[in-house]
């Protein structure tokens, strides 16, 4: 796809962007169709929630499933469970007996979600955890399969670098929002904190030798990566 350039800065047109959401129908479209509960939680996030955007859609859902069924994580960590859309996407992957933890460091946040854990096939799979995962995680003595990282942008590389020892070989880290509304090659977000954060931490998986790594251009920009 072509970008219109003026000054620097992106501009995409109008036509362009309708394209862009006839692409998004025609693959959603293409894709494993949503089942009824997952959906009834999309609802629920977009109505009842202050921020839906923050939660995963219905094809990247898809695509974590489809990871954690490939993968076959016996324990998973979730950094950033929001209202559980994720996690739950996560658990539909995986067989019975395994484990997710997923930590979310807003408290307000379980009166919505821990419901929709309760009430899904995966109640006893899933163990949400309130708090900041950078003091938490280091007191717990758990080896993970799979990560998803979906939090607080500032602490992507902390996150990254707490995780990345406790990853087993083989192990697969997927980090969401890695483009940014495609900030990350917008000079007029330069300076925007968040936009350099990602940046950062961008630069400096790619020069991480102990991985592979891809930036996959879903929704927001999916980075996948495994530990060698």
């Amino acid at each position: 796809m072509q970008h219109h350039h003026t000054n620097g800065a992106t501009q995409i047109p109008l036509a362009e962007t309708d394209s862009v959401e006839r692409l998004y129908d025609y693959l959603e479209a293409h894709c494993t169709p949503e089942d009824e509960y997952m959906h009834r939680l999309y609802r629920a996030t977009n109505t009842q929630l202050v921020r839906p955007r923050m939660a995963s859609g219905h094809m990247q859902g898809i695509l974590l499933r489809m990871i954690a069924q490939m993968v076959r994580p016996q324990t998973v960590l979730e950094i950033g469970t929001y209202s559980g859309y994720s996690a739950l996407c996560l658990a539909s992957g995986m067989e019975k007996g395994t484990k997710i933890y997923t930590f979310e460091v807003n408290d307000e946040q379980e009166d919505f979600t821990k419901p929709w854990f309760d009430n899904s096939p995966y109640p006893a799979d899933i163990e949400m955890i309130i708090g900041d995962v950078l003091k938490l995680l280091p007191d717990m003595d758990i080896r993970f399969d799979l990560v998803f990282i979906d939090a607080n942008k500032r602490d992507y590389r902390a996150y990254y670098d707490l995780v990345f020892p406790r990853l087993n070989p083989g192990g697969v880290i997927l980090v969401d929002n890695t483009l940014w509304d495609n900030h990350v090659v917008d000079p007029a977000y330069d300076n925007d904190v968040q936009t350099k954060a990602i940046k950062d931490f961008n630069d400096y998986v790619v020069q991480d030798s102990r991985v592979e790594k891809i930036i996959l251009p879903l929704r927001d920009g999916l980075t996948m990566i495994r530990k060698k």
